[in-house]
């Protein structure tokens, strides 16, 4: 059976692929296919029945549900091909995809591939939490999905674990259905989103417990309590009904692996260009499989962006041969999980975006980007919660003069 042919082919129908797909139709790329895994597209926005989302990208505050209908709709009007229930498993040479789809093992050709396959919360296994294994136990997502889609209320006194954005989100969540949260429990020293933000958990009582470890689950058939050691040493024992392990993302990254794509070790996703490009010259990556996480909205962005790229090369003759070139590497140094891109090829399209950071905790310093000779070609002063995502601008820095790797690195303030 000979395979049905894109010009490109989006795997992963949240935001940024939605978005990317929706601007290269908008760019006059005829044959656009979006594959989703799922019975229906949207994202991580299609499990979340509470606000903000979509001021960025419609000019109004929508709940997540609305938001991802939205942009299932553009799509849909935009002449997008969607195919649901369509799982690629293997990306090989030349933009071929083997898919798993209802009418079996399938094969696409496409002439440019963008991944945006996201990320997903760690699991409890993952964690390495012991104890036993009783009902209640769940992700936020999971807990998303049996309220919103499923109108189901699956505890009514849970301990939400984690205190990254997500885990606030848990909170309105469980809030929107009568749903009253016994204690959010932190294991680092301090929460992980801005705390600023925690005036939510104060105001609704619930109790924020940092440098705290889960030591077991208890009770059966359900939950009925978890045990914890606080940040003096001491234990202590929470009555609960359930437990919500919440954020600690990891990227989607089961099909860059399977495709031999390089990865980072600071994301776990695909290394990239500045253009999205990943090792492999036909495959674009975007959303937050590389940048475990960011919001819809500059996921939503991130996607376009990465479709005016496409757009461009297939739409010029000349560079319909994709760009090869290695460019110059951008290390992480002291201090710092990530930086994204990985590395810029110069001679490509558009600006070079500003790059995303992430700290190793919170981070109060200089970041400092040097060349191969050690000068130092720019610095910038954070001060920064955990998981607040950090720009750094490249803008005005003439990065042609040699091809050594730049170093990024973080220079702690006392």
């Amino acid at each position: 059976m000979s395979a049905e042919t894109y010009d490109v082919a989006i795997v992963g129908g949240g935001p940024a692929g939605l978005s990317a797909a929706i601007e290269l139709k908008r760019r006059g790329v005829a044959k656009v296919a979006l594959l989703e895994r799922g019975a229906e597209v949207g994202g991580i926005p299609r499990h979340c029945g509470h606000p903000p989302f979509g001021m960025r990208e419609f000019g109004r505050i929508l709940t997540g549900q609305a938001y991802a209908r939205r942009l299932a709709g553009a799509a849909v009007a935009a002449g997008v091909t969607i195919l649901t229930k369509y799982t690629v498993v293997h990306t090989g040479p030349d933009g071929l995809l083997t898919v798993a789809s209802p009418a079996g093992i399938q094969t696409i050709q496409a002439a440019r591939i963008l991944i945006a396959t996201g990320a997903r919360e760690t699991t409890r296994a993952q964690l390495l939490v012991p104890g036993v294994r009783p009902l209640g136990v769940m992700n936020t997502a999971a807990l998303q999905a049996f309220v919103y889609q499923e109108g189901r209320v699956p505890f009514r006194r849970p301990v939400i674990v984690g205190s990254e954005l997500v885990s606030l989100s848990a909170i309105l969540t469980c809030r929107s259905h009568g749903i009253r949260p016994v204690a959010m429990v932190e294991t680092e020293h301090q929460v992980q989103a801005r705390p600023a933000f925690f005036a939510l958990p104060r105001v609704l009582g619930v109790p924020v417990m940092t440098g705290a470890q889960v030591l077991a689950i208890e009770g059966s058939p359900r939950v009925t309590s978890v045990r914890l050691r606080l940040a003096d040493g001491k234990e202590m024992v929470l009555d609960c009904d359930g437990l919500i392990f919440s954020g600690r993302f990891i990227p989607e990254a089961a099909l860059a692996e399977a495709s031999a794509l390089a990865l980072d070790l600071g994301t776990g996703g695909p290394v990239i260009d500045q253009h999205g490009r990943s090792s492999d010259p036909n495959i674009f990556v975007a959303g937050n499989m590389i940048h475990p996480i960011e919001t819809a909205g500059h996921c939503w962005a991130e996607g376009r962006r990465v479709a005016r790229v496409i757009a461009a090369e297939l739409a010029n003759a000349r560079n319909a041969e994709p760009d090869r070139t290695p460019g110059r590497r951008i290390i992480a140094g002291a201090g710092l999980k990530y930086v994204v891109p990985q590395r810029l090829t110069l001679e490509g399209r558009g600006t070079v975006p500003a790059l995303n950071i992430r700290a190793i905790g919170a981070a109060r310093g200089r970041l400092i980007l040097s060349d191969g000779s050690g000068t130092v070609l720019r610095t910038q002063s954070i001060n920064t919660a955990p998981q607040k995502p950090i720009r750094f601008s490249l803008a005005g820095l003439n990065l042609a003069v040699d091809s050594s790797d730049l170093q990024l690195r973080l220079e702690p303030r006392p």
